[in-house]
C-alpha cells in the first residue's frame, strides 16, 4: 500500500485527512514543518500533503529542504493550504510544491489529485 505524510499542525484537519486517505493508503503524520522533514527521510512516503502554515519550520521552508535533499526530492508534495491570495500558488510551487490545494479541501478533488500523482 502507497504510504502518504500528512503534515498539518491541526489535529482536526490530520484526521479528516486520515479518514479521506486510509482505506486506500497507509498515513504517517506530522505536526510541525521540523517532524516534516524528520518523517520523510524516515518513512521515504510516496507523496507529502504539506500545510504551508506550521510551527518550528514553515511547509515553504521544509519542502525547500526536502527537495534539495538527494533522497526526498522526487517525493511529490501537495500544498494544502489557506493561502488563497494572488500569488500564493506561484510561491508554493516554487518552494517545490508539486500541487497546490486551498482549504477547505473537497475529498474528492484531494483524492483526485492524490491518485494523479502515486495511483
Amino acid at each position: 500500500m502507497k504510504k502518504i505524510l500528512v503534515v498539518d499542525d491541526m489535529p482536526d484537519n490530520r484526521e479528516l485527512f486520515l479518514q479521506y486517505l486510509e482505506d486506500d493508503y497507509t498515513v504517517v503524520e506530522a505536526t510541525n514543518g521540523r517532524e516534516a522533514v524528520q518523517m520523510a527521510i524516515e518513512h521515504m512516503p510516496d507523496l507529502i500533503l504539506m500545510d504551508l502554515s506550521l510551527p518550528e519550520m514553515t511547509g515553504w521552508e521544509a519542502t525547500s529542504i526536502l527537495k534539495q535533499n538527494d533522497g526526498t526530492k522526487k517525493i511529490p508534495v501537495i500544498a494544502l493550504t489557506a493561502h488563497a491570495m494572488t500569488g500564493d500558488r506561484e510561491k508554493a510551487i516554487a518552494a517545490g510544491c508539486d500541487d497546490y490545494l486551498t482549504k477547505p479541501v473537497v475529498a474528492a478533488v484531494l483524492l483526485e489529485m492524490v491518485r494523479t500523482r502515486i495511483g
